[in-house]
């Protein structure tokens, strides 16, 4: 990385420690929820249906927002909706922390009802959350040569991941306010580093010289071929959140289910699975570098994951630790995360190349939806244990066969245009 110019590796270090408080912020709330909703004075079922209500507040968020700042980034520029999404997500974390407030810096927030501004921030939130890594992703691909691309970007995943770690342990040490506000000031202090930050040549040339270039969302809606492009990409992607929202988010019932007492902590299993993911970012991005094959990488990483889920369902029945230790695996070879990203931003041309790579990673993280419908659905009849395996079986196949009829983007030049 060393013959990258100044201005490269300072657009690699706003975009992954971008996206590091972009996960922090995603994970807090998973950690904090419960203590805050109770704070607030909700019981034990009303703080259940309302954390489900702001979750899914949040992932509604965070769908509009991975369009609007797609077709932003492509019309309007990369480094606009990269900053632009960051001063929104810090500054509705920064306000949650004043939620139902009554001292402080922040009391003038608990002039507002707590929980409808619970929502609203989560909302906001989300919207600002969906815009970072795909915008970040784009600039520091379009602006790193095609053989360092791939590293680049693995880089930002990487220290990403990071965030969900710091979340768990903050969010469980620090109480739910001061971790909010921790998250608000983080992503404020990157404002710092916006001067020297360049814009991307790709984009700017083809502001200059191709006008008449349709950009954004349309030419995906007009063309059956690139619709289905993204979908195969999204689901590629999705058996990553089934393993997060259902093995790891619902791991209580599940455990319970298997007889495991105590059941694990979802703060702990949060912070072990992304200490896998740490790792599993770095060797599924270098991987893709030495078998010079993005499909090739997350062929074997996805496997891997397949392999972790069913640990999880078979040896994490022994214990919490054993839960634990086979969500650490699953966490490892989830790490193919950013491969499917970085695959993304290859795919597609440079007037909708934001729109994807933006909508990608929020389009497989709103999956979560109806991966966890199919489970409560099955949960009936099957049992939660089988439940779980059934689901995920579904969502393991359909991302084989999107990754089979998937085209290899390694080593492609991004500098053209899709028609």
């Amino acid at each position: 990385m060393k013959s990258l110019s100044t201005a490269t590796r300072l657009a690699i270090t706003v975009a992954a420690l971008g996206y590091f408080v972009d996960v922090y912020d995603l994970i807090l709330f998973n950690v904090v929820r419960w203590e805050s909703l109770a704070d607030l004075g909700l019981d034990k079922a009303a703080a259940t249906t309302t954390g489900v209500w702001l979750l899914n507040l949040q992932l509604i968020g965070m769908l509009v927002g991975g369009v609007m700042w797609g077709v932003l980034g492509d019309l309007r520029g990369r480094l606009s909706v990269l900053f632009g999404s960051i001063i929104l997500y810090s500054v509705a974390n920064l306000l949650n922390a004043g939620v139902g407030a009554t001292s402080g810096p922040l009391a003038f927030m608990g002039s507002f009802d707590a929980i409808t501004s619970y929502g609203v921030l989560r909302f906001v939130a989300g919207v600002g959350l969906a815009g970072e890594l795909g915008a970040g992703v784009t600039l520091v691909a379009e602006l790193t040569s095609r053989e360092r691309r791939g590293i680049a970007v693995t880089i930002i995943g990487a220290v990403g991941v990071v965030g969900a770690v710091v979340a768990g342990f903050v969010g469980e040490l620090a109480g739910w306010r001061m971790a909010y506000a921790i998250g608000g000031v983080m992503g404020l202090a990157l404002l710092a580093l916006r001067v020297g930050v360049v814009e991307s040549g790709m984009f700017a040339a083809l502001s200059r010289e191709s006008s008449g270039v349709t950009r954004g969302l349309i030419p995906i809606i007009r063309s059956p071929r690139l619709a289905m492009r993204l979908l195969k990409i999204v689901l590629v992607g999705m058996p990553i959140w089934f393993t997060l929202a259902v093995l790891v988010g619902l791991a209580p019932k599940i455990a319970e289910s298997m007889g495991v007492t105590p059941t694990p902590k979802p703060g702990t299993l949060v912070a072990l699975y992304y200490c896998g993911a740490i790792f599993g970012d770095l060797s599924s991005g270098f991987l893709s570098q030495w078998l010079k094959s993005r499909t090739r990488a997350m062929g074997v990483f996805m496997a891997g994951t397949a392999v972790g889920a069913a640990l999880v369902l078979t040896v994490g029945s022994q214990s919490a630790f054993w839960y634990g230790a086979a969500t650490v695996v699953m966490g490892f070879f989830s790490g193919y995360w950013i491969v499917v990203i970085t695959t993304a931003s290859e795919l597609f041309g440079t007037n909708v190349r934001a729109t994807v790579t933006t909508m990608t990673p929020n389009l497989i993280r709103v999956s979560a939806v109806p991966v966890t419908m199919a489970f409560t659905f099955l949960t009936g009849s099957t049992g939660d244990v089988w439940a779980a395996a059934l689901t995920g079986a579904c969502c393991f196949a359909l991302a084989a066969v999107a990754l089979r009829t998937l085209p290899e983007p390694f080593g492609r030049d991004l500098d053209f245009t899709e028609e």
